[in-house]
């Protein structure tokens, strides 16, 4: 046997032992020391366990960030049951989730020194060999999910998603190694995600291709499109910061800057440097105390900042930081160094995030500046002042402002409250006496749990301000040291309302302005997969609206054929406008026309009228005779006149010369309500239907019918659609029930308005028909 071939031999016998074994040197329940039988809740426990004491952050162990992705990547595995079960049956979770760096190394060293190794391939691709500084960064889904997401808030990310065998990949590490270390530096965070076995967070961050770069601020992801550049990719971290983190501050607005502590109730910061444009370092300073300190930047070569560098003087070859509290004429603190770091900047900011008697404006604040005590050591309390708005109180704010500037110790806390914007906070600490109505109060208070319980004790007298308070209050802080028990009063005091919170609209406002800008980007720079879904929603309405006109356009040229119009067939009836009784009937119902169209219902226009006529739509329908033709019509048109505003209500008239047997047919389906005489009836061509009123319904195949009026009825209309006694309406043969000599034609249609209002209302009887008969 060959060399070559055996050698092959043995690698086919090898691999699936191979296979076997390197799953099984990761093992997750070993890593959290758990067994296989482990409910979710022990699996949990221990993860947590581990977690605290492994984490980076708090282990300097050089093994420390290795031993913490391993305990991560064990409860991924062990904290989804599908993961569980493959592993429990196969020893491997599915897509390499189970495998850990250096399992990985240790699978590349194993075949390095077989058929694999890469120089026998010349493929420069062995995670081995390639640069380690990204190690650091490298994220997993549950990591990201649970502390980048939430650091994001503070400070913006950089991350890059990469994979093996990525030629971009390598092009592009040296400029990325680089920029990582300096925006690192700055404040900037920087995440590595490898495709290859983090493929959900991948997939999760819209990364469907590698290399990518992608910002990440305030929770929302921000894609990279431009060259990798140093001066790109330090323009793309700038640029996910808000813009309005740092003003510009000169001669003419810096006092207006500083005096905006009463509004925003924060310190101010100047930073004093020679550069034209804010330094990086300050906007991501800014943007991680932003909800603490307001910014300011001085650029000391300008002309118009010779007057502010003077009033404070400033060494203007040295950048210098400065903070104002409520003293704008004179900094609370100062900072000078020829090169600001970022630790120097965040100690010096951290020791002055609050003013020297902060307002309480929110719940958040108040839990910072009087936590609750942790233990006996650890006890700290708040002085706080309770007193009003305006030119009235200012003389007491003061007072306190200076003995608090006097007595500053690290165990108190001086802070001051509008009552009348925190109501329940101030009515539970003074039980609404009435000494303290329209005046001031101090009160010492301790938390004592996170649910609003407190202990305190508030001053006798108002508080003035006078050398008297000042020491009653000083001995109270004196006894206060050597006895907490001086906090008798105890209650319980609600959340405080949050006064800074912008406005609904606002917030809406700008939410609107994320989403659009949102969309744009994604428009022009996203991948196709992303937009699909709203593509496909954009596309799918517009072809709801085009479909449905496109419908109705054809549906209305249909109803014109099936109708053409003929000067023979349509009679039109003017009415005059001074008709009384036309008047009175028509106040409460505004027609569309000044006429009534009324159009004679033929053979040629019978389909479209009536039996292809639109759901919802009827057509009424008078009887008449070539003898009886004008004063009916003229009767109907001003009985209907005021319902002709419905456009679902049709009007035509019926000759009962041409169409007899079409309408007997019809009225065989009322039956009492019209007695229809047989074909052997000797009076059967004499009978008189002039007057009868039909509405059609064409679609629903029914119709209602109105009888004319009688000459001796004097209560309602007897032509309604209703169920009627025989007896009432059976007449002897021989005679016509409406002969023109026994009363007046037009008397015919007497209150034909009240049958119509009922049948708009829907409550005439229907007589229904199986189909329309033809009209011959």
């Amino acid at each position: 046997m060959e060399p070559g071939r055996a050698a092959w031999l043995l690698l086919l016998l090898l691999l699936p032992a191979l296979r076997a074994a390197a799953p099984g040197e990761f093992d997750p329940y070993r890593v959290l020391g758990v067994g296989r039988s482990s409910s979710q809740a022990d699996i949990k426990k221990a993860y947590k366990r581990l977690a605290r004491e492994w984490h980076p952050d708090k282990n300097k162990d050089p093994g420390a960030e290795d031993k913490f992705i391993q305990i991560s990547k064990a409860y991924e595995i062990l904290s989804n049951e599908e993961k569980r079960a493959n592993f429990d049956r196969y020893g491997d979770a599915g897509e390499s989730q189970g495998f850990s760096q250096q399992q990985h190394r240790q699978f590349h060293r194993f075949h390095d020194g077989f058929y694999f190794d890469e120089s026998f391939f010349h493929f420069p691709f062995n995670s081995e060999r390639r640069d380690t500084s990204d190690e650091k960064y490298l994220l997993h889904f549950s990591h990201y999910i649970n502390e980048i997401v939430p650091d994001s808030f503070k400070k913006p990310y950089l991350i890059k998603i990469t994979s093996d065998w990525c030629f971009s990949c390598i092009h592009i590490e040296p400029v990325w190694k680089e920029v990582a270390q300096e925006l690192e530096a700055l404040g900037a965070g920087i995440g590595v995600v490898h495709a290859g076995y983090e493929r959900r967070l991948a997939h999760h961050l819209g990364a469907h291709s590698t290399p990518t770069l992608l910002g990440l601020i305030n929770g929302k992801i921000t894609f990279f499109h431009n060259a990798v550049v140093r001066e790109n990719l330090r323009q793309f971290v700038e640029n996910l910061l808000p813009g309005n983190l740092v003003e510009k501050i000169t001669d003419k607005n810096y006092i207006r800057f500083l005096s905006d502590w009463r509004k925003d109730n924060k310190p101010h910061v100047l930073l004093f440097d020679h550069m034209p444009v804010v330094p990086l370092l300050y906007k991501l300073t800014a943007f991680a105390y932003r909800d603490y300190l307001s910014f300011g930047y001085v650029y000391v070569g300008l002309r118009g900042t010779e007057e502010l560098s003077s009033q404070y003087n400033i060494n203007v070859y040295t950048p210098t930081m400065m903070i104002f509290k409520e003293h704008i004429d004179r900094p609370a603190d100062v900072v000078q160094a020829r090169e600001m770091k970022k630790q120097l900047i965040d100690d010096f900011l951290s020791q002055n995030k609050f003013l020297m008697v902060a307002r309480l404006t929110s719940q958040r604040l108040f839990q910072e500046l009087c936590p609750v005590k942790k233990s006996h050591r650890q006890r700290k309390h708040c002085v706080v002042l309770l007193t009003g708005e305006g030119e009235k109180f200012a003389e007491a704010y003061e007072a306190f402002l200076t003995f608090a500037v006097a007595n500053t110790k690290d165990t108190l806390k001086f802070v001051h409250i509008y009552s009348d914007r925190q109501p329940e906070f101030a009515d539970a600490l003074l039980m609404d006496e009435e000494k303290y109505h329209g005046r001031s109060a101090v009160v010492i208070l301790e938390r004592r749990n996170n649910a609003g319980k407190i202990a305190y004790k508030a001053l006798e007298e108002a508080w003035q301000g006078s050398k008297e308070d000042n020491f009653i209050l000083l001995d109270l802080l004196d006894q206060l040291r050597t006895d907490p028990g001086l906090l008798s009063s105890e209650t319980v005091v609600a959340d405080l309302n949050d006064e800074l919170a912008p406005m609904f609209l606002i917030r809406w406002f700008y939410s609107t302005l994320d989403y659009i800008s949102d969309c744009w980007d994604s428009l022009f720079h996203s991948n196709w997969r992303e937009m699909m879904p709203l593509l496909s929603l954009l596309f799918s309405v517009l072809f709801i609206l085009f479909g449905t006109v496109i419908v109705q356009a054809f549906s209305d040229s249909s109803d014109t054929r099936d109708a053409p119009p003929s000067g023979k067939e349509e009679t039109t009836t003017k009415t005059e406008k001074n008709d009384a009784s036309f008047s009175k009937e028509s106040n409460s119902r505004i027609p569309k026309k000044g006429f009534v169209e009324v159009t004679e219902l033929t053979d040629i226009n019978y389909t479209s009228n009536l039996v292809r006529l639109r759901p919802g739509h009827m057509n009424v329908v008078l009887i008449l005779s070539n003898s009886t033709k004008t004063p009916l019509l003229q009767k109907f048109a001003l009985e209907v006149y005021t319902f002709t505003g419905s456009s679902s209500l049709h009007f035509s008239f019926l000759s009962l010369d041409k169409h007899r047997e079409w309408l007997e047919y019809l009225l065989e389906f009322a039956q009492d309500a019209a007695p229809i005489p047989n074909q052997y009836d000797k009076h059967f061509l004499e009978r008189d239907y002039t007057g009868y009123v039909l509405a059609l319904n064409g679609h629903k195949k029914y119709f209602c019918l109105f009888k004319p009026h009688r000459s001796g009825d004097e209560g309602g209309t007897l032509g309604s659609c209703e169920d009627y006694n025989a007896s009432q309406h059976v007449e002897a043969r021989g005679k016509s029930s409406c002969s023109p000599g026994s009363r007046s034609i037009k008397n015919k249609l007497h209150k034909l308005s009240f049958w119509m209002e009922r049948l708009l209302e829907g409550s005439l009887q229907r007589f229904y028909i199986p189909s329309w008969p033809t009209l011959d």
